[in-house]
């Protein structure tokens, strides 16, 4: 990220969580995947900020300048995130979700209905059998041979029921690469649940070349965060 950004800290759900901010605008919160952090969305912001939105991307517990954790829970996340938009007093931002990020988005949407004004998830997952069996495959012989809790983590969590998900009543854009660690049958499970939901399958990408250092993302959420906004504004006219 570069340019009008600022590094600041917030203690939330018992964690200190580092997180930068930069733009003016309408709010949404970025929330990045297991193993990286907030620069993940580096191009994302520079786009969402000079499309007029504030931007507020984390470093989840236990990841980039946050200090380690001993364990991971999905649930943990969503509450830190449902307090740091409590802490900074965000009203009702729109949350994008990268792969951990889509899942803690969800849990967030379910467990706290009011927080959100829009929701946007990518390669998400709402169980490990619904990642490809490979790539499972290769997480538990990597923890065989040295534990992570962090591919604990995706080895044993989520274990999301799809039914609550029938509740989200806010417009969720639900998007995946054509190559992606996610089934496809995934993926339809979770947009066919939502009852407000469109589905945007990248051709080409895999889990996660059309979000870092690409434009692909940002202009994904930029089109649909036009839509959610004019539809609200048509609303309150109405």
């Amino acid at each position: 990220m570069n340019g009008g950004e600022e590094l600041r800290q917030v203690t939330v759900n018992g964690v200190r969580l580092h997180y930068a901010v930069a733009g003016a605008g309408r709010p949404i919160v970025l929330a990045h995947g297991n193993g990286e952090d907030h620069h993940l969305f580096d191009t994302e912001i520079r786009q969402l900020t000079a499309a007029g939105y504030r931007v507020y991307a984390p470093d989840s517990r236990g990841h980039g300048a946050n200090a380690p954790v001993a364990e991971y829970h999905y649930a943990d996340m969503a509450e830190d995130m449902a307090q740091f938009i409590e802490a900074l007093r965000l009203e009702k931002p729109a949350f994008y979700g990268h792969s951990d990020g889509g899942i803690v988005g969800l849990l967030l949407a379910i467990r706290h209905p009011e927080a959100l004004g829009a929701l946007i998830i990518s390669g998400t997952n709402l169980s490990p059998a619904g990642l490809d069996p490979a790539f499972l495959a290769e997480c538990e012989e990597r923890n065989q041979q040295f534990d992570d809790p962090l591919v604990t983590l995706m080895l044993t969590e989520p274990h999301i029921d799809p039914r609550l998900l029938r509740d989200v009543s806010i417009p969720v854009l639900v998007t995946a690469g054509e190559r992606d660690l996610i089934l496809p049958s995934e993926t339809r499970r979770i947009a066919d649940a939502l009852p407000r939901a469109d589905v945007k399958i990248v051709a080409g990408a895999d889990h996660g070349s059309y979000i870092k250092d690409s434009d692909v993302m940002g202009r994904l959420l930029i089109d649909f965060l036009a839509e959610v906004w004019k539809e609200h504004a048509c609303g309150e006219g109405g």
